[in-house]
């Protein structure tokens, strides 16, 4: 019988190794396949191919910011937070009330006339941003203590199905007429979009109604706003985690939640600042995408929001640096389909990634085997 029993492991870890076998080949053929395309298209036409980048960058560094929250509360929580996305979509949508109704990014220019321009813009689009955090912080707190919380020693299961039930709730409350409205909705900027263009002689200032010389490449201050911010937002988490008593906190609470109550550490406490953080920057995150897309709806944050999360685990959900690496491939995978293949086939391909990763490397990119406590 043990012999038996053996042979049947043995075969079961052949079948398996030969099946591990067969999708690193296919993943090889794709990938050189892809690869094949790519320098074909960029040797065809480059500005064409550099312009596709940066659009793919402009999404994969909102995808990022969103992918925080999502590896932050995994990390800590073991929970994949589907509520996130629609946190996002609240901020972009508090943004806009701000903006459209309050008229909050020009108060510095009512209260202060003798201001500049310039700095009224600064001033007045970091009012709306801070106040469309505050409302998401305070949102993903009450959502955490409300659905969350308790059931923290309940099976992971109900915790997931919470999340998703809150999400739905969200996304069609918010549908209602006196909530958000159903209709997609124009977002009014909180200010003028510049676009310059690079051509042979150097970087110019697009005119209104100017024509700009062929095989020119264009980009705009909203993709560099989105970099610097969420940059920003990476190296300013980094530093909370590495260098201040909350990070520290926040890492044993991942690391072993008993013993880190015995060591006096408040673990609801850290959970809750954790949900707050990671809505802050998917605030920051759906203004920054209502800029830059202006137009806005209640199932905003479903495909953005699948799509930062697919780059968390792509990257190794719980790794910081994962988080980003993996939204920028997404972002560089959705333009590049959308360039070269087909436009509705950029959601399929994002998600094929994933899979083939994952069938490679389970854990993602930067992801680690969990190890036994002892």
């Amino acid at each position: 019988m043990q012999q038996t029993a053996r042979s049947q492991i043995s075969k079961h870890r052949q079948s398996g190794a030969r099946l591990a076998w067969i999708g690193q080949a296919f993943l090889i053929l794709l990938v050189l396949y892809v690869a094949y395309i790519l320098i074909i298209n960029l040797i065809q036409n480059p500005a064409l191919f550099v312009q596709n980048i940066i659009t793919g960058l402009q999404l994969g560094f909102v995808y990022a910011m969103i992918a925080l929250g999502y590896t932050m509360v995994y990390g800590i929580v073991k929970l994949i937070n589907f509520a996130h996305g629609d946190v996002f979509m609240v901020g972009a949508f508090t943004s806009y009330y701000l903006i459209s109704r309050v008229k909050l990014h020009i108060w510095p220019a009512i209260f202060f006339p003798d201001l500049p321009p310039w700095l009224v813009v600064i001033i007045g689009t970091g009012s709306v941003i801070l106040v469309s955090m505050l409302v998401c912080v305070a949102l993903a707190v009450t959502i955490e203590r409300v659905a969350y919380k308790p059931l923290r020693d309940a099976p992971r299961i109900a915790a997931l199905i919470t999340a998703i039930g809150v999400s739905f709730f969200l996304e069609y409350f918010g549908a209602l007429y006196f909530v958000f409205s159903p209709r997609f909705i124009p977002y009014e900027r909180p200010f003028d979009v510049v676009t310059w263009y690079i051509s042979g002689n150097g970087i110019h200032q697009i005119i209104p109604g100017q024509s700009i010389p062929d095989n020119s490449i264009t980009f705009s201050n909203i993709i560099l706003i989105i970099m610097a911010a969420t940059i920003l937002v990476q190296v300013l988490f980094q530093f909370l985690v590495r260098r201040t008593k909350i990070g520290i906190a926040m890492r044993a609470s991942s690391f072993d939640k008993p013993t880190a109550r015995l060591m006096g550490i408040n673990v609801d406490a850290v959970i809750s600042f954790t949900f707050a953080i990671g809505a802050a920057f998917a605030a920051l995150g759906g203004v920054l995408f209502a800029i830059a897309y202006p137009q806005i709806q209640t199932q905003l944050g479903i495909l953005p929001g699948l799509k930062a999360f697919v780059a968390a685990v792509l990257g190794g959900i719980g790794s910081i640096p994962g988080a980003f690496v993996g939204a920028l491939i997404m972002g560089q995978a959705e333009a590049l389909t959308a360039g070269y293949i087909s436009t509705p086939m950029r959601d399929a391909v994002a998600f094929t990634i994933l899979i083939l990763v994952l069938l490679v490397r389970p854990t993602g990119i930067f992801g680690e085997p969990e190890k036994e406590k002892a």
